[in-house]
């Protein structure tokens, strides 16, 4: 907590993360105008030049066959995470650090209801949002907070300065479209209505379900998910990652597979 929430160096890593994507998504920009300036978006279905594919992948997508969805001429967006990604939970997480609880769903949603002045944007989050509504690019929020909050999750995402959000248009939610925690229906439910430039979380599941399938976290088969070929070539190219090492299914790994018998080794003096 004191790393991910005071240090300099994590500060540092968030606006690296959030200077790389607006890099990203200005390059996409300049790249789909045409030469009146126009964007995909602008313009008559099927003219040249045209948007890449979406950031999203499409429905059966494996990481070996990591394709994605099409995205015509409809105007652009990025889609975050929320909670560590657009903003820090520093309220809740200062309760948590003065008691020493494991987690608690209800404990969880009381910080929903009653949170929302308790919450600091992460490092490079309001420059970048402004940055990217400058360009034109609708900024949507897809978080795993609850829809009965809708409202208050909205009015923490306003207080830490990154503006106004609508529940089902530019906020999706827990079970939000086809009744899930995983947000693979939601992406591509936001898909339909934006061409998706970029991702960013803090989480691998924010970027795909297939890094969390059933059953226990696999800790080791998800590390190695994301070196596979078409995986690797996206973070940083329309997939970017916050850091967060204070909770989430990246704290999986036990002893052995943190450490390989191959390369342990052991001082003697």
């Amino acid at each position: 907590m004191a790393w991910l929430y005071g240090s300099a160096e994590a500060a540092a890593l968030s606006e690296q993360a959030y200077n790389g994507m607006v890099r990203y998504v200005r390059d996409v920009l300049d790249h789909a105008r045409d030469r009146r300036g126009r964007l995909p978006s602008q313009r008559k279905a099927g003219t040249l030049p045209r948007w890449p594919a979406s950031a999203v992948l499409a429905p059966g997508a494996t990481a070996a066959m990591a394709d994605t969805l099409p995205c015509g001429n409809l105007p652009p967006a990025v889609v975050l995470d929320m909670d560590e990604t657009a903003v820090l939970n520093l309220g809740y997480e200062y309760d948590d650090a003065q008691t020493a609880r494991g987690f608690d769903q209800k404990r969880w949603e009381r910080w929903e209801k009653a949170g929302a002045t308790k919450v600091a944007a992460v490092p490079g989050a309001v420059a970048a949002f402004r940055a990217l509504r400058a360009m034109g690019v609708t900024m949507v929020i897809n978080t795993n907070r609850s829809a009965a909050n809708a409202d208050q999750t909205a009015q923490a995402l306003k207080n830490a300065g990154l503006g106004d959000f609508r529940h089902g248009e530019t906020l999706f939610l827990k079970g939000d479209v086809d009744g899930k925690s995983g947000k693979d229906g939601r992406r591509v439910a936001i898909a339909q209505k934006y061409c998706v430039l970029a991702l960013a979380g803090d989480q691998l599941g924010d970027f795909a379900d297939l890094f969390n399938p059933p059953g226990p976290a696999p800790a080791i088969g998800r590390r190695m998910l994301t070196a596979v070929g078409p995986i690797e070539a996206r973070w940083g190219n329309g997939w970017f990652v916050l850091p967060n090492p204070v909770y989430g299914t990246g704290l999986g790994t036990g002893w052995d597979e943190t450490f390989p018998a191959d390369k342990r080794w052991t001082d003697a003096p």
